[in-house]
């Protein structure tokens, strides 16, 4: 059977020719569960939104199948819902959940920069400079989506340096879940996010664990307010 090259660019294009199911099946369904990943944690889809198999299969230009997997797939991470008649829809978390979770991820990520500035050493001190100031660059000349870009890349980061498998498995698997949370949020606070990620960064390169503990715990509560206000603007402008 004859199959069309893959690549994200096609996947993205609405117009492109379906792409048949054969050899590159496992690469089609991760691109496709990697970009609807991508469109929930930006805020594109927000909790409630159903996402129907038939349209984001006609949007994506593939059949129904990779799309159903990769539907699955985020079910699996607790990013989406299944449900029989209706279909699958984006989680939405209750607040209940949402504090418990919140107060989880804070306590993992101090524990997390703890052992980063406990464990960097001279060549991660390098790589960490390079990065701040890449990043304090693109906050300085406004380059959006750079900046969400590294605000992402910065929670892995500290993650490598600090090591610990289990624990960077935890956090991935949390940090989705909660980014369900932060992502309405995500555009107007991208400078304060990078703000206090500099801090944490300064923190880290200082070899100050306590303090890179305190400020990536403190990081995440602020986050969890901004959705907290966000929320309460939401219902206020309804009212």
């Amino acid at each position: 059977m004859t199959t069309l090259p893959v690549s994200p660019q096609a996947v993205a294009t609405q117009h492109s020719a379906p792409l048949k199911i054969g050899e590159q099946h496992p690469q089609l369904f991760a691109v496709i569960r990697d970009k609807l990943r991508e469109r929930i944690l930006s805020g594109e889809f927000t909790p409630g939104d159903r996402l129907v198999e038939g349209r984001l299969s006609e949007e994506m230009g593939v059949s129904r199948i990779p799309v159903r997997e990769a539907l699955r797939a985020l079910a699996a991470e607790g990013l989406v819902t299944i449900e029989p008649r209706r279909g699958a829809s984006v989680s939405v978390l209750s607040d209940a959940v949402a504090y418990d979770m919140v107060e989880v991820r804070a306590t993992l990520e101090g524990l997390n920069a703890k052992l980063a500035a406990q464990r960097r050493d001279e060549k991660t001190v390098e790589r960490l400079q390079a990065f701040l100031r890449e990043g304090t660059e693109a906050a300085r000349s406004e380059q959006l989506d750079k900046f969400l870009a590294l605000n992402s890349q910065f929670h892995e980061m500290l993650a490598t340096i600090g090591g610990n498998v289990v624990l960077t498995d935890l956090m991935r698997s949390l940090r989705d879940r909660t980014a369900l949370l932060f992502a309405p949020s995500n555009m107007h606070r991208a400078k304060q996010n990078w703000d206090e990620h500099s801090q944490i960064l300064n923190a880290v390169i200082a070899g100050n664990g306590d303090l890179a503990a305190l400020l990536a715990s403190q990081h995440v509560h602020n986050a969890a307010k901004a959705y907290t206000d966000t929320q309460q603007a939401q219902h206020a402008s309804v009212a």
